[in-house]
C-alpha cells in the first residue's frame, strides 16, 4: 500500500522533549503502513540519536536519517522531505506532538478538496496561536479570502508533488524566517489551501526551560535581513496594490508593530529597544507603501506612525500606557436551558490602570484618548495615522480551553456594545469634555458540552472559560468568574449530558474563583456540592428513600445508590436510582430494601453516569442511615466525605469514621 503521509521531524538535542512527539506519531489512527515518520538527526549530541534508533527498529514505519549538524532546521527538513515517500509530506518539530487523528483527518480534507496545503488547527501551550484562522473549516481558502498569512509556521501538510513541481524548499543554515518563505510562496502558488478547524490537529508547545529557537533573542540586522526575503516572495507572486499591501501587512503588524507595544516591547533592555526599533524603522521605511499601515487598528497605526516619524520616545510612552490596559470581564448569569446548553451571560471592558477605560467624542467620532501632547498628535494626524476608537467593530468572545492541552474553542454568543457615558476630570474646561464614554460589552453565550469542541463533545477534563474583548487593534482575555453576581453561586449546577452520560459541573477555581467546566468527574466539586446536605433533607416513606441533589435534570436520569457498611465485613448494597427535577434543583429516588439492610448503620453513596468508566462514578454523602429490624429507618449524619481506603491498622482512617458514623447513629 502507497504511504499517504510522510511526518518529517528535524532533531536536535531536545532530551526528554521528544518523547511526547514520538507517542504522538505512535498513536496515529492512520494504519502503521499508511505513514511513516523521518527523524532527520541534525548532529544531536544528547543521546537522541541512539533512541531513535532503538525506535526504528521497533517500529518498521518510523526511519532515522543522522546528519552533521547544519545549525538550524531549514536543512534537516528539506532532507526529510528527499527521503519521504508520501502522497503529503507534514513538518513537526522535536518539542511539538499531533493529536491522535491528526493525520488521517488532514490526509482526507485535503484529498477531498483538491488541496496543495492542508493547515490544521492548532493549540498553543504557552505558544501563541492564530484564533481568527480556526474559527471555522475553510476548504478553499487563499490568502486573499482568509487569514491564512497570519499562520506562516511550517506545521502543516503539503502534497509532495506541488512541492517538487515548484522546487518549494528550505532555505539552509543559521537563519531566521525560512519558514515564513517557504509556507509564504506554498500559499501564493497553491491551487487550494484548506483549513481544518473542528479537531486540534497540531499541538505547538513551549519547553518548561523556553529553550526553543523561536524563544532566543535574535540580532536585528540578521533577524529583518532575512524577513526583507519572505517580503520578496510576495513581490514575485502579486502585483502591487491591495493584495500585496495586505499581505506586507501581516509582517508590519506581527514582526515589527506589535515588537514595539506594552510590556512586550519594556521587557527588553534599554539599548536593544533601540536596536530593534532602528531596524525596523529601516525595513519600514525602505518597503512599506502608506496603503500598508492604513489597514491596521488605530493602535497599531499609531506605533507605525511613531517608527516613520521617528519618534522613539513617545513610542516608549505609548509602551508604557498600553501596558497597563487589561481586560475584564464580570459573570452576569449562568444556567442551563432546555436544550442542555450552558447559558453564559456577561459583561466585559478595558481597563487602563485598574480603572474603566475611557474613550472621548470629537466631531461626533469617537477616538483614542492617547497619553500624547499637542506636538506628537499633530505628528500622527500628518502621518496619516487614525486615532478613531473603532468601538462600533468592537467584538466580545467566550471560550472555552482545555487545561491540559490548551486548545481553545469560540462558543456562539450575542452581544451588544453599549457606551456609557462618563465625566472627564477636565469636564469644566473643555465643551467636549463631558462627551467621554465607557464602552461596556453585554453578551449571552452558550456551551453546549455535546458541541463545544469545534463541533465535538468536550473531552473529559477541565476546561477553564474566558471572555476575549476584541477592539481598536486590542486582542485580550481574561479568566471570567472571579467577578460574578451574587445569584451566580446559588444558580450554578452541574447537569448529565451526552450519550453515554457525563456529569459537566461548573466550578470555581481554588483561590481564584473563576469559572472553569468539569467534564466527567475530573476534580471533587461534585463532593463540595453535596455536603451541605442533611439528615433532614434525607426522607424515607413506603419503602422508598429521597433526598435533593444539586443537578439539573431537563427529565428523569438514570443514577445508582449505594449502601456501604459502616462496620467491616458486610457487603455493600447496590440500587437503581432515579433523579427528576425537584424544586430548586433535582430530587433522587431510589429504593429500600429494608430486609437486606436491617440491623446495620450504612453510609450512603451516590453513583452518577461517568462516560469514561465501565460503571458509576461514586460520591460518599455527608448521611448514613440505620435499618432497624421492625424495617424502620433512622438517618443521621455521617463523617466529612472520604475516599474508600484498605482496612487495618491502629488509627486507621476507615475505623476513625466508622467509629464516628456509630457514634452518631447511637445519638440518633
Amino acid at each position: 500500500m502507497s504511504v499517504k503521509v510522510s511526518v518529517i521531524i528535524p532533531v536536535y538535542n531536545p532530551g526528554p522533549y521528544i518523547e511526547d512527539c514520538i507517542a504522538s506519531l505512535l498513536r496515529q489512527s492512520l494504519p502503521d503502513d499508511e505513514y511513516e515518520a523521518v527523524f532527520v538527526d541534525d548532529g544531536s549530541t544528547d543521546g537522541t540519536g541512539e533512541r531513535l534508533d532503538r525506535l526504528a527498529a521497533e517500529h518498521p514505519h518510523m526511519h532515522v536519517v543522522h546528519e552533521e549538524p547544519s545549525g538550524w532546521s531549514g536543512r534537516p527538513r528539506n532532507v526529510g522531505t528527499a527521503r519521504a515517500r508520501g502522497e503529503f509530506v507534514m513538518y513537526v518539530d522535536n518539542d511539538d506532538w499531533l493529536g491522535d487523528e491528526a493525520l488521517e483527518r488532514m490526509y482526507d480534507y485535503g484529498v477531498a478538496n483538491g488541496a496543495d496545503v492542508v493547515v490544521g488547527k492548532m493549540a498553543g501551550k504557552g505558544r501563541p496561536v492564530p484564533l481568527e484562522l480556526f474559527r471555522t473549516n475553510r476548504p478553499k481558502a487563499t490568502v486573499d479570502n482568509a487569514p491564512l498569512i497570519d499562520s506562516l509556521t511550517p506545521h502543516k501538510m503539503f502534497r509532495k508533488d506541488f512541492l517538487e513541481k515548484h522546487r518549494i524548499r528550505f532555505k539552509e543554515g543559521r537563519r531566521r524566517l525560512e519558514d515564513h518563505v517557504f509556507v509564504a510562496e506554498a500559499y501564493l502558488l497553491a491551487s487550494n489551501v484548506s483549513v481544518l478547524s473542528d479537531y486540534v490537529c497540531y499541538y505547538h508547545v513551549k519547553r518548561d526551560d523556553a529553550s526553543n529557537a523561536g524563544f532566543q533573542r535574535f540580532d536585528p540586522v540578521g533577524y529583518f535581513t532575512n524577513l526583507r526575503e519572505a517580503l520578496d516572495v510576495v513581490e514575485r507572486n502579486t502585483e502591487p496594490g491591495r493584495l500585496r499591501d495586505k499581505l506586507y501587512r501581516r509582517w508590519l503588524r506581527n514582526e515589527m508593530v506589535e515588537r514595539l507595544r506594552a510590556q512586550r516591547f519594556l521587557n527588553l533592555p534599554e539599548d536593544y529597544r533601540r536596536e530593534l526599533y532602528d531596524e525596523i524603522r529601516a525595513v519600514v521605511t525602505e518597503r512599506m507603501g502608506p496603503g500598508v499601515a492604513a489597514g491596521l487598528q488605530p493602535t497599531q497605526q499609531v506605533v507605525a506612525a511613531l517608527i516613520t516619524t521617528g519618534r522613539f520616545d513617545d513610542l516608549e510612552a505609548y509602551a508604557r500606557w498600553e501596558a497597563t490596559i487589561k481586560p475584564t470581564g464580570r459573570l452576569e448569569s449562568l444556567e442551563w436551558d432546555e436544550q442542555g446548553r450552558l447559558a453564559v451571560g456577561l459583561t466585559a471592558e478595558f481597563q487602563l490602570d485598574g480603572a474603566p477605560l475611557a474613550f472621548r467624542t470629537e466631531g461626533g467620532e469617537p477616538q483614542l484618548d492617547l497619553p500624547f501632547g499637542t506636538e506628537t498628535a499633530d505628528a500622527l494626524r500628518a502621518a496619516g495615522a487614525s486615532t478613531r476608537a473603532t468601538v462600533d467593530k468592537a467584538r466580545v468572545g467566550l471560550v472555552v480551553r482545555e487545561r491540559s492541552s490548551a486548545a481553545e474553542f469560540y462558543q456562539p454568543i450575542d452581544f451588544t456594545v453599549d457606551r456609557v457615558p462618563v465625566v472627564r476630570e477636565d469636564a469644566a474646561e473643555s465643551a467636549e469634555a463631558d462627551d467621554g464614554f465607557r464602552m461596556v460589552l453585554r453578551g449571552l453565550g452558550t456551551v453546549d458540552p455535546g458541541t463545544a469542541a469545534g463541533g465535538g463533545p468536550l473531552g473529559p477534563g477541565i476546561w477553564d472559560v474566558y471572555v476575549r474583548i476584541i477592539a481598536c487593534g486590542w486582542s485580550k482575555a481574561a479568566r471570567l468568574g472571579s467577578l460574578r453576581d451574587e445569584t451566580v453561586d446559588k444558580a450554578r449546577r452541574a447537569a448529565l449530558s451526552g450519550d453515554p452520560r457525563r456529569l459537566v459541573m461548573p466550578y470555581w477555581t481554588e483561590g481564584h474563583g473563576n469559572l472553569s467546566l468539569d467534564v466527567d468527574c475530573a476534580t471533587s466539586w461534585i463532593t463540595k456540592d453535596l455536603a451541605p446536605l442533611t439528615p433532614q433533607d434525607v426522607t424515607v416513606t413506603d419503602g422508598t428513600l429521597a433526598l435533593p441533589v444539586p443537578l439539573h435534570v431537563a427529565g428523569e436520569e438514570a443514577a445508582a445508590l449505594r449502601f456501604a457498611p459502616a462496620r467491616k465485613g458486610a457487603v455493600p448494597r447496590e440500587v437503581p436510582a432515579v433523579i427528576a427535577p425537584g424544586d430548586g434543583g433535582a430530587v433522587l429516588t431510589a429504593g429500600l430494601p429494608a430486609a437486606e439492610l436491617a440491623g446495620a448503620a450504612w453510609t450512603l453513596e451516590l453513583g452518577v453516569p461517568s462516560a469514561r468508566r465501565a460503571g458509576p462514578r461514586w460520591t460518599r454523602l455527608p448521611v448514613g442511615l440505620r435499618v432497624h429490624a421492625d424495617g424502620r429507618a433512622t438517618v443521621a449524619r455521617a463523617s466529612s466525605p472520604a475516599p474508600r481506603a484498605r482496612t487495618g491498622g491502629r488509627g486507621s482512617l476507615p475505623r476513625r469514621i466508622m467509629r464516628r458514623v456509630r457514634r452518631a447513629f447511637a445519638k440518633a
